[in-house]
């Protein structure tokens, strides 16, 4: 382990190339290990995880006193990212279920299929009716599939003023959907 933890930890928090390296060869091989236990020995959900708490380490890291001060946050860390990997794991899992058995259903069931055509078709007349900059904030959200934050950023807001923005989108465009299958 690095003997002077305050100071590579300083260089790190400088963004300073050479002290990543020196915390990947001390850190990287006992964080792994760690996390295989964590893991219950699942090699994949432990390389998911230790993957992002490297990059929590390099977006959050700051200043720490000790070695065993800095091996407590490496580990919550870890933990955090190891937990948030099963969730996301879980979330896949489920939609692909839900995916699936929508996919039975819409292939057994022709008027299923054909009223979900129709929602297409609406939904499609529904965002060319949206103003260039709304259509726009919703290609990015969910077409692309872009992070709220990359949206932030790009426009020069607030994560939260984007939210705001798409749920009156989504108002907007539902009421108009409603609309347009009512007289259908």
């Amino acid at each position: 382990m690095s003997a002077d933890v305050p100071q590579l930890t300083r260089r790190m928090r400088a963004g300073e190339e050479a002290a990543y390296r020196e915390f990947y060869h001390a850190y990287y091989d006992r964080l792994f290990r760690y996390l295989l236990v964590v893991a219950a020995g699942d090699l994949e959900a432990a390389e998911e995880a230790l993957e992002a708490t490297v990059l929590r380490v390099v977006r959050y890291i700051k200043v720490f006193p000790a070695e065993d001060v800095f091996w407590s946050w490496l580990t919550v860390l870890a933990r955090s990212a190891f937990r948030d990997h099963g969730r996301k794991h879980r979330r896949y899992l489920a939609f692909l279920e839900r995916f699936t058995r929508h996919q039975v259903v819409a292939e057994s069931d022709p008027e299923s299929s054909a009223a979900e055509a129709r929602l297409l078709a609406a939904l499609d007349r529904s965002l060319d009716a949206l103003p260039e900059d709304e259509r726009k904030l919703v290609e990015w959200k969910y077409f692309d599939h872009r992070p709220v934050r990359d949206i932030a950023a790009e426009l020069e807001t607030s994560e939260k003023a984007i939210e705001s923005r798409l749920t009156r989108i989504r108002r907007k465009l539902k009421d108009v959907l409603m609309d347009q299958l009512k007289h259908e």
